[in-house]
């Protein structure tokens, strides 16, 4: 129909366009009209009538109950998750006991190297005399947020105790270890700010830049010349520095490798390039420096240098939960603006006393930290020569990364060598070691690898005889 009407109006139009173009004009009423004239408003009349006049559609017919059955019967729903796959399916050991040095796994002792228990805190008789007094005193849990008739003293104290051992001016508690770093992250960071990020972080961290919706940038792992070749980068990029909000982001001890950041080299560039720095100090808490006090005593660096300090509590104080600590300002802001403080209920008080007491201990007792130090150097020494493993954290950190010297180029056939050996580690010799394991949405780029994570209160035999382990099934493995 449409096209029967456009070619009725082409014919047309090309009459009139022959005729008009003659030498005589057109007149209407009186008036002389050249021919073009005439054209171009009987053209403009016709495209004003195509776009006005409404486009055929057929008439609906709606459909019958049996149509309708056919197609509820043919569709087929999207998962809501990804299809399962064998290697997908993990069953990890299952613990029997506390998680001390010797631990109760499937109904057999095996020697524990799978437990970021640093100080040998769990199990300690004044840590365990502190959540029974605060258990009958308290309770189990406190069944509101902090803001909300959440707040108890033994929060306020554990919160104290934390700041005066650290040197900062306050700090704040959170009721999950993990949640601290991923709420303090876009507590501080918005939409539009920019964070220049390790790329070895791990997931909890990259949660946190993830919540944030700021511009993330990674630079190379633990690669100061990366670091400064990117904040160089940053900043000459910005066209209003002035009015952006920039933060560095690390780890003190990468927990998916084991290396050591060098603080004092990232400080100086923050202050060359006007940076923040938000420092996670889950691993380095109560293991670095002469006092436990973290990477800012083990570098050197006065602590009000570093902007914002998070840590969980589950490794070296053997509780649960964490805390961020740093000037009046970042702690007060957090107590209205962090989610995972605002929403989640309170610290179980029993914890937050165990964690005094954890600290407690630890001013009492620095010489644990000369014990955990040399069981370190002890397990390097003595996996310094694995066949087809190669170690790769550094010489003061508890969490000994090895991997492997060649990969296969497949992460799935690496990880199914690595999981071999530990699985024939814990069956043949008791001793319990894990892989880094990674979710898909954990996007490290770092090699995966065998993790042992040492504690003080490992013996001599302990260490030896991992690392026998270790050395015979390698050979076997990976010969």
């Amino acid at each position: 129909m449409a096209s029967e009407l456009m070619n009725v109006t082409a014919n047309a139009l090309v009459w009139i366009s022959s005729t008009l173009d003659a030498p005589t004009r057109a007149v209407f009423f009186g008036v002389p009209i050249d021919g073009h004239l005439v054209v171009e408003v009987l053209l403009v009349v016709v495209i004003l009538f195509q776009l006005t006049r409404k486009s055929y559609k057929p008439p609906k017919k709606p459909l019958s109950e049996k149509e309708i059955d056919e197609l509820c019967d043919d569709w087929v729903p999207e998962p809501l998750t990804p299809q399962i796959s064998e290697e997908m399916i993990v069953e990890p050991p299952t613990l029997e006991s506390a998680a001390g040095p010797h631990a109760i796994v499937d109904g057999k002792e095996v020697v524990n190297f799978a437990s970021a228990n640093y100080l040998g805190l769990i199990g300690n008789e004044n840590i365990t005399d502190s959540c029974v007094g605060a258990l009958e005193k308290y309770g189990v849990g406190s069944c509101g947020p902090r803001g909300f008739y959440g707040t108890i003293d033994v929060h306020l104290d554990c919160e104290t105790k934390i700041a005066k051992f650290l040197g900062t001016p306050d700090s704040i508690l959170y009721s999950y270890g993990i949640s601290t770093i991923f709420s303090v992250i876009p507590a501080f960071c918005k939409k539009g700010d920019i964070i220049v990020a390790d790329e070895g972080v791990h997931w909890a961290v990259q949660n946190g830049l993830y919540l944030s919706r700021s511009t993330v940038v990674y630079f190379k792992h633990n690669d100061m010349k990366s670091l400064e070749a990117t904040l160089e980068k940053v900043t000459s990029r910005s066209k209003h520095p002035e009015k952006v909000r920039r933060y560095i982001v690390a780890e003190a001890i990468y927990q998916n490798s084991g290396q050591i950041a060098p603080l004092d080299e990232i400080v100086k560039l923050k202050e060359k390039y006007l940076f923040r720095i938000i420092l996670d100090e889950s691993h380095s808490f109560g293991v670095l420096g002469n006092s436990g006090r973290g990477l800012a005593e083990y570098c050197g660096v006065p602590i009000e240098k570093i902007d914002i300090i998070t840590a969980g509590m589950g490794n070296a104080l053997a509780t649960d939960g964490g805390f961020c600590t740093g000037s009046m300002r970042v702690v007060d802001h957090q107590r209205l603006s962090s989610s995972g403080y605002v929403f989640s209920a309170s610290l179980p008080p029993y914890l937050a006393s165990a964690a005094i007491a954890a600290v407690n201990y630890l001013e009492a007792n620095s010489s644990v930290l000369s014990d955990l130090r040399a069981n370190i150097a002890t397990l390097l020494n003595e996996l310094s020569n694995v066949p087809g493993l190669v170690v790769t954290s550094h010489s003061l950190s508890p969490i000994i990364f090895l991997k492997l010297k060649k990969s296969t180029g497949s992460d799935k056939t690496d990880m199914h060598l690595l999981d071999s050996i530990a699985n024939q580690v814990l069956k043949e010799d008791s001793v319990l070691i894990v892989t880094t394991k990674r979710s898909n949405l954990d996007k490290c780029p770092l090699p995966i690898g065998l993790r042992l994570f040492v504690s003080a209160s490992h013996s001599e035999a302990d260490l030896l005889k991992a690392a026998a382990s270790l050395k015979r099934v390698a050979s076997l493995v990976l010969s």
